[in-house]
């Protein structure tokens, strides 16, 4: 009976194998429980086989064939026929966006419509914003201007970066100018808070034109990344098939990739919802409750989206990739995100206030907050911790109270 008690490897000693001197504590258990079957884990044969690596090169070098092959055929006509693109705004992310742009050809006239005539001279005699990016250079081919006019005249596409809340005014203000037929592709991510508008339906409204056409462009993209041209991807998503193509011409480079969709009301009300989301995230970390909380509200928050996201008549293929889950995870773990520094700054006890006043960027989650929940009632959703967010924004209710009442919620079968 004490016999069959003893650990395996006191059997190896017994039937005359001696393993080498344990070094720690997990080779002792290693060992204890491996089979004679299994090699040791510093044994070579602990690595792949000869044929197991066989399988894996030849799967790879298909995978490197297909790229390539598609590559080969990849259209590049509409960068070819581009002359210049306008980019609407000078903030950080538009300024990243016409870098980018700029970088694709040579001699392509790159135009950022800015509003401060002081960013507008820095960008135009030292090639700096000196407001957002002071210490990078954007190429000489991007041009600032605060006229609108000179803007937007013979434009081939439009980035569209204007804070979704001055959208409509701003757009109202130019619309003159705009071209039925030019493109808009929007980099503004947010709801409308009145009128709870994505910028689908802002854009053509406020330039008075149903038929202006629109490209939504989201995805897990920090401008900052984007101006140090680290690999980055996105998606461009459009219910007009080869404009969605067309764009994603014009902007795919060696470091960004950009899928297509057909899903632009799965793509945008991810980008939006995601910036709530990323202020809950900051809350629970400024008020430092672990890891095991963090993921606990992520993951509620991903399936929050996901609710309300189909009922609008997104896909949910689309709320599980780049513009869904790619973005949530970026702007919900990583530092640099504006919205996620609110929440921070919030879970540590400043206030609300003090915080916007000392931003020199638009966190879109704060103002996107409260068109959430007016959209959760009007598609009957119940969306506990963007709620929550809702009304610790509003002041009425505390971090602590929000935590104590989300852990209080029934508990419920996982849908």
């Amino acid at each position: 009976m004490a016999a069959s008690l003893q650990p395996a490897c006191l059997d190896l000693h017994f039937a005359g194998k001696h393993p080498p001197p344990l070094k720690h504590t997990n080779a002792t258990f290693l060992r204890c429980v491996s089979s004679p079957n299994f090699p040791e884990p510093d044994s070579p044969d602990a690595n792949l086989t000869k044929d197991q690596r066989k399988v894996v090169r030849i799967a790879w070098e298909k995978i490197v064939r297909w790229s390539r092959s598609l590559r080969a055929k990849a259209k590049t006509d509409v960068l070819e026929r581009t002359r210049k693109v306008v980019v609407l705004g000078g903030g950080s992310f538009g300024t990243a966006m016409a870098a980018h742009v700029a970088g694709r050809k040579e001699g392509l006239e790159v135009n950022m419509l800015v509003r401060d005539s002081f960013v507008c001279e820095s960008i135009n005699k030292n090639h700096h914003n000196c407001k957002y990016f002071p210490e990078h250079k954007l190429p000489e081919n991007v041009i600032a201007t605060t006229d609108a006019k000179a803007a937007l005249l013979d434009a081939d596409y439009c980035l569209h970066a204007v804070p979704v809340q001055f959208s409509s005014l701003f757009l109202e203000g130019i619309s003159d100018y705009v071209d039925p037929g030019l493109p808009f592709i929007s980099l503004s991510k947010g709801l409308e808070l009145n009128t709870l508008r994505m910028m689908s339906q802002i854009i053509p409204t406020a330039l008075k034109n149903p038929r202006q056409p629109f490209v939504a462009l989201s995805g897990p993209s920090f401008a900052l990344e984007l101006m140090n041209n680290l690999p980055t991807a996105m998606v461009v998503a459009s219910k007009d098939k080869k404009l969605a193509n067309a764009v994603q011409q014009l902007l795919a480079s060696s470091y960004l990739r950009i899928n297509t969709s057909s899903d632009v009301t799965g793509v945008e009300i991810a980008g939006a919802l995601k910036n709530v989301l990323a202020i809950a995230a900051g809350i629970v970390d400024g008020m430092q409750l672990g890891n095991n909380s963090m993921a606990a509200l992520v993951s509620q928050g991903c399936s929050e989206i996901r609710w309300l996201a189909t009922k609008m008549g997104a896909k949910p293929t689309t709320i599980t990739g780049l513009s869904g889950t790619g973005d949530i995870m970026l702007t919900c773990f990583v530092n640099l995100s504006r919205n996620r520094t609110v929440g921070v700054r919030l879970g540590s006890g400043e206030t609300l206030d003090e915080i916007l006043s000392s931003m020199n960027q638009v966190a879109e989650g704060v103002a996107t907050a409260g068109a959430v929940i007016a959209l959760a009632q009007k598609y009957n959703v119940k969306l506990p911790v963007l709620t929550a967010v809702a009304k610790i924004i509003d002041n009425e209710l505390t971090p602590t109270k929000a935590v104590l009442e989300l852990m209080s919620l029934p508990q419920v079968e996982e849908v």
